[in-house]
């Protein structure tokens, strides 16, 4: 049975996330919908992260079996057909070994949260930025990240209904940059919390106001508990930018 490994890229501002929900179309449903399309199968489609409703991929990893193997450029092509009506683009099909697996093989994931910081609210890119209105300090903001790097309790970032077992996690990377009015926010962990990243950028958007210092970040990470955390930022600014692996695993 052979296994393919999918690079997606999706809007998700018209999903209720990745994973298959009860009520509302999920990516995860428009996929498995599109290979039954092409080849009558009722597949899973089996992704490296699960966005929550909102939320954006730039380069999603997710794997599927068919019991009739197909060339990878075929299987792109009709997925990409059958999508055509959706925000969602099949960006590249490989054929992988039978023990891939886009969750569990991830060796790091990268999210980028995009804040467009201007007076004037966003036209070209509503839906997909948060738009702060006053000045933010990206120097300031930057010191605060730091308090967040290496390896935490994350309860004061978690969402409370996050069923990870652990608050226990290791954020390799919190990068913070201002291109024009547009500040990004990078964070590289091999697997986060639910909503850490928009927790994060929710809190040091209140450092980048003035409204906390850089040192509160350190002191809300200590408190382990969600309600010393800051807000939670909107979904529309988040990405799933890259999902790395080992490098027999690339592809």
């Amino acid at each position: 049975m052979p296994r393919y490994k999918l690079t997606i890229e999706y809007d998700g501002s018209g999903f209720v996330g990745w994973q298959r929900q009860p009520h509302g179309l999920s990516v995860q449903e428009a996929l498995e919908t599109a290979v039954r399309n092409f080849c009558g199968e009722m597949v899973t489609v089996w992704g490296a992260g699960r966005t929550d409703a909102g939320v954006h991929a730039l380069a999603q990893v997710a794997h599927l079996d068919l019991v009739r193997a197909a060339p990878a450029d075929v299987v792109r092509g009709a997925l990409n057909h059958y999508l055509r009506t959706t925000a969602i683009s099949v960006l590249v099909v490989e054929q992988v070994a039978p023990d891939f697996d886009a969750r569990l093989c991830a060796l790091q994931r990268v999210y980028v949260y995009r804040i467009l910081n201007r007076r004037a609210p966003a036209a070209l890119e509503r839906g997909r930025v948060w738009r702060v209105a006053p000045p933010l300090d990206v120097d300031a903001m930057t010191e605060g990240a730091r308090h967040l790097i290496g390896h935490h309790d994350f309860t004061s970032f978690r969402d409370r209904l996050c069923q990870a077992k652990s608050p226990m996690r290791t954020l390799d990377a919190l990068e913070i940059s201002r291109v024009g009015d547009e500040i990004r926010i990078e964070a590289r962990a091999r697997s986060f919390l639910h909503r850490q990243v928009r927790n994060m950028a929710g809190t040091l958007e209140l450092v980048g106001i003035g409204r906390w210092q850089p040192q509160d970040v350190g002191a809300a990470l200590a408190a382990r508990d969600r309600r010393a955390g800051g807000p939670t930022a909107p979904a529309e600014g988040l990405y799933l930018a890259e999902i790395r692996y080992p490098a027999d695993l690339q592809g």
